[in-house]
């Protein structure tokens, strides 16, 4: 447990220093709770010194963190890059968006001109089920992007399908086609706005039905690409109802 704090404590440390201040939280708050737990467990004095000590300097830290998130947010300069280097992986949905995705999420909406293929539609899906999974006031998601003309059959069935779906779990799916669309974005109704420059295609192809990677996108290499996350305090109309 002490190895895993510090594993995970060190990449906070890495995150804090590039500015990426959300994910250096969620770090912070992870390694923080093992070393709470791993007071609980010893029965070493000095170490128990030792793991209370940490946790309070680096609960000092995330607590920093906190403020300066929030009065970046309040003022609308809170923006976050970050830079997705080839064959890399641990970048699954989960962890680029899921610390965005939380109960006070109602609606996202999706512009991504490549929602066509068999595996983007499926990458489409992964991303719903992590909000349905943590938005638990979602009522609506809608996506913008653009009509494959040589597979639009599929693609509009595959949709339909997601869209039956989603209203077993009385949240509503609502589809449109673009000729124009380029933009790739991602618009959270708290006001996070999620560019990645790839769109949610950004992982290469695995190498077999059996490998690592082949279910589970953290394990799966990426093709490079950068993500640009910022706070709006309003999301205006246009933006609420694609």
């Amino acid at each position: 447990m002490e190895s895993a704090a510090a594993s995970i404590l060190k990449r906070a440390v890495e995150m804090d220093s590039n500015k990426q201040y959300t994910m250096a939280l969620v770090l912070y708050q992870e390694g923080i709770q093992i070393l709470l737990d791993s007071k609980k467990e010893t029965t070493d004095p000095a170490k128990q010194k030792y793991f209370a000590i940490k946790a309070s300097e680096y609960l000092d830290r995330a607590e920093k963190i906190k403020i300066l998130i929030e009065k970046e947010k309040a003022t609308g300069t809170y923006r976050e890059l970050i830079k997705i280097e080839t064959d890399s992986i641990g970048h699954g949905y989960g962890t680029v968006f899921g610390r965005f995705l939380d109960a006070t999420v109602t609606y996202i909406n999706i512009e991504d001109p490549y929602i066509r293929a068999f595996h983007q539609c499926q990458n489409f899906v992964r991303l719903c089920e992590l909000a349905v999974r943590k938005c638990h006031a979602l009522s609506k998601i809608s996506l913008v992007t653009t009509l494959d003309p040589d597979d639009k059959k599929n693609q509009i069935a595959r949709l339909n399908e997601l869209k039956q779906s989603l209203s077993s779990h009385l949240i509503s799916f609502e589809f449109k086609f673009s000729d124009t669309l380029h933009d790739r974005q991602i618009i959270l109704s708290n006001g996070w706005i999620i560019k990645i420059g790839r769109g949610l295609d950004y992982f290469k192809a695995p190498n077999g039905k059996f490998v690592l990677g082949a279910c589970d996108l953290e394990l799966r290499p990426c093709s490079e690409t950068t993500i640009d996350i910022f706070h709006k305090s309003q999301v205006n109309n246009d933006q609420k109802m694609i």
